[in-house]
């Protein structure tokens, strides 16, 4: 299996199998911020930081994408140093929100933000299906 591949730009009108996904990832993201009340943006990327599909208006994609990968990094390593077990996310509260980091099977992340207002519990309750979801689509990716 290879790295995933980000979408790429079509040359014709017919949609292609990338972009498909890439709309249907997208789809996936929209409706978690459409399930849970304070969701604002959300950021799917390559572990490496690379970005895959982003539903955001406000911050950079491609900047949440790198740090997000950085942030999972290193909570990982504290993870297995603190022997925790295996890490399911990362939530940094914010003066004014949230930035959740949660894994996508081995090769993805997401990165949700979320204003103070954020329903932490639903987000908790939501997010794994979301992220099943998720791997159910890179997994049908042949570059997945």
């Amino acid at each position: 299996m290879g790295p995933l591949s980000p979408p790429s730009p079509l040359s014709d009108n017919s949609e292609s199998p990338q972009s498909s996904r890439s709309s249907q990832l997208t789809d996936i993201l929209t409706s978690l911020r459409d399930r849970v009340m304070g969701v604002s943006e959300s950021v799917l990327s390559t572990v490496d930081g690379l970005l895959v599909v982003a539903d955001a208006d406000t911050v950079h994609p491609e900047s949440v994408a790198a740090l997000a990968a950085a942030t999972l990094g290193v909570s990982r390593r504290i993870a297995e140093q603190a022997k925790v077990g295996a890490l399911r996310e990362v939530v940094a509260r914010c003066g004014s929100g949230h930035v959740i980091v949660l894994a996508v099977g081995e090769r993805a992340l997401l990165t949700v933000m979320g204003d103070d207002g954020l329903d932490i519990a639903a987000f908790q309750r939501e997010s794994p299906a979301t992220v099943e979801e998720l791997t159910k689509v890179l997994a049908a990716d042949v570059a997945y």
